[in-house]
């Protein structure tokens, strides 16, 4: 017999000899096997698919959002709250929310700049037919002016989402992103007038409270027991917020301290 026929028949017999092997071994150790490719342990809420990589990765394709979709589709009280109900509109889920970083960490951390890439790239690919065209060349010139980092996240609408946390109440309109960031809303250069300014109206809105009976009966009392007495409540008006409160806190007032009401 020829020599090479000779190493063909060992080759395919040591072939033979490892599959018999992987096949015997794998599926006992196929939860090992899962656990040396994990990039980490999921979430909390997740860990029951700890095992179950399939339940969410696709060969490929790795995550697909179809597979979120099964289980958080019917969501509804996500979806009816106004900070989170775009959530409608996305087709996308693990841009944002990221996975196999602890069990203690929840995957719902707010990444602005993620989402603000998911838009642009849904709208860019969608039917040239419809006004979304017009809608992506509006953005995509307005964006061309914009700082380079400042790009995705200043594309974002902000005010759909956070319409009901304007503390503001619609006095500096609803471009949100010319004064803040997406990473904290304070302004870092911002500097309160002096907290001898007599013009906090200009800005400031007094409470529903303090139209009603409560004003007289409950908020001045509370500053007329501090203090300063009669000194400050005589008279006073809604719109003279300087008269009982501070510019530390709201509830920092005059001669009382910081006030706890209810």
């Amino acid at each position: 017999m020829k020599k090479w026929i000779i190493v063909v028949v060992l080759g395919l017999a040591l072939a033979a000899l490892a599959l018999g092997v992987v096949r015997v071994h794998m599926p006992a150790n196929a939860e090992q096997l899962q656990g040396f490719i994990s990039p980490g342990p999921l979430s909390n809420a997740h860990a029951f698919l700890e095992q179950k990589c399939s339940t969410c990765h696709t060969s490929i394709h790795g995550v697909e959002a179809a597979n979120c979709i099964v289980c958080h589709t019917n969501n509804y009280i996500l979806l009816q709250r106004q900070p989170t109900a775009f959530h409608a509109d996305i087709s996308r889920c693990a841009e944002c929310h990221i996975e196999h970083r602890g069990v203690n960490v929840r995957p719902v951390a707010m990444d602005h700049a993620a989402l603000a890439w998911i838009g642009w790239s849904e709208l860019r690919i969608s039917d040239p037919e419809t006004e979304t065209l017009s809608r992506t060349d509006l953005i995509r010139y307005w964006l061309r002016d914009q700082s380079g980092a400042a790009r995705p996240a200043t594309a974002l609408d902000c005010i759909t989402c956070h319409a009901t946390k304007d503390r503001h109440v619609g006095l500096f309109g609803t471009n949100c992103s010319d004064c803040h960031g997406t990473e904290q809303w304070t302004i870092a250069d911002y500097r309160h007038p002096s907290p001898r300014s007599m013009d906090c109206a200009q800005c400031h809105q007094a409470p529903p409270s303090h139209y009603m009976e409560h004003f007289a009966m409950v908020s001045k009392n509370v500053v007329a027991r501090g203090t300063l007495g009669s000194r400050c409540c005589d008279n006073v008006q809604v719109n003279q917020c300087y008269r009982c409160h501070q510019t530390t806190s709201w509830n920092d007032l005059r001669g009382v301290g910081y006030y706890k009401h209810h």
